[in-house]
């Protein structure tokens, strides 16, 4: 069975041409002209991977992130004409995957893509095996619950709408409860790269799950950072909410 994306991409030509090229390698695309129908679109039929133009009539691709990520737990990967440091981190803030530029080589994009969809099914099974041995895939903190075998989180009893690789942080560092994650594990761990010094994405990554969790960004009791060293999950504050 084919591999679906969902590409949203108001330039017909481009549209043509990377859906033509994703399709030669054996994936099932599908494309929208708008954002207007995406919401609906990924609901009723949920793609292994969306490819989102940010630039688009009816509704701009970073909203469409935004709102996907309520919901939606595959890679997004955006997609525009525009190099801004400032739109990447935006991006990654809301929830993006991956920021790729329009003029990168269709061959590129592909790569990029694989390595996603391989990153999400290899966590899946990482998780599980990982798994404490006294259950296999759950681990309740209070008031919040992280299912690894469904790959589902609630918080108070609210699904929290993670990606692929906010979910994969929050296992990680909810597994290894009251001990000190360092910038370089976490980045080795999930996205196998060292931590060159200077890379802030794990730094937004624990900002969101920060947001998604009420915990105070000025002082942060949930997930703590522990200076030059890393973050620490809190084992015991989660049983001391009301």
């Amino acid at each position: 069975m084919s591999t679906r994306v969902l590409f949203v991409e108001d330039d017909a030509d481009l549209a043509e041409l990377i859906g033509g090229f994703l399709r030669s390698f054996e994936f099932s695309v599908d494309v929208l002209a708008d954002g207007l129908g995406v919401i609906d679109s990924v609901k009723a039929n949920p793609p292994e991977l969306i490819l989102l133009d940010i630039m688009l009539p009816g509704k701009d691709g970073l909203t469409l992130c935004r709102e996907l990520r309520e919901f939606y737990t595959g890679p997004i990967i955006l997609l525009t004409s525009l190099n801004s440091d400032m739109n990447q981190i935006l991006g990654f803030e809301i929830g993006a995957t991956d920021y790729v530029v329009k003029t990168t080589p269709p061959s590129v994009l592909l790569a990029r893509i694989r390595a996603h969809l391989r990153h999400v099914g290899q966590k899946g099974a990482d998780l599980l095996a990982a798994a404490p041995a006294k259950d296999q895939s759950v681990l309740n903190f209070g008031k919040l619950q992280i299912d690894a075998r469904n790959r589902s989180s609630k918080y108070r009893g609210q699904p929290m709408g993670l990606s692929t690789s906010d979910f994969d942080l929050l296992w990680e560092l909810a597994s290894h409860a009251g001990e000190i994650l360092s910038r370089d594990h976490l980045l080795k761990k999930l996205r196998g790269i060292e931590y060159d010094g200077l890379d802030r994405s794990m730094d937004v990554a624990i900002s969101r799950l920060r947001k998604k969790l009420d915990d105070d960004p000025l002082d942060p009791l949930k997930i703590k950072t522990i200076r030059n060293k890393g973050y620490l999950f809190a084992a015991d504050i989660w049983w001391q909410e009301e």
